[in-house]
């Protein structure tokens, strides 16, 4: 089994670490309503996707 010969030190731990932080989510708007949602994902507020209405919204 392998076993590291040296202790990795705090700073080189971290630096690995950096890429791992939370982005934030990048907002688009409806093409319909105008709402800000995220990418890829049908709008909740009017159900609108892609050129066409793929979930009915009751008022």
């Amino acid at each position: 089994m392998a076993v590291p010969k040296r202790r990795n030190s705090k700073m080189r731990s971290r630096k690995r670490r950096s890429h791992q932080a939370i982005k934030p989510l990048k907002l688009q708007y409806c093409q319909q309503c105008g709402t800000a949602r995220p990418s890829h994902v049908v709008c909740p507020n009017c159900g609108y996707y892609h050129g066409r209405t793929l979930v009915e919204i009751e008022d």
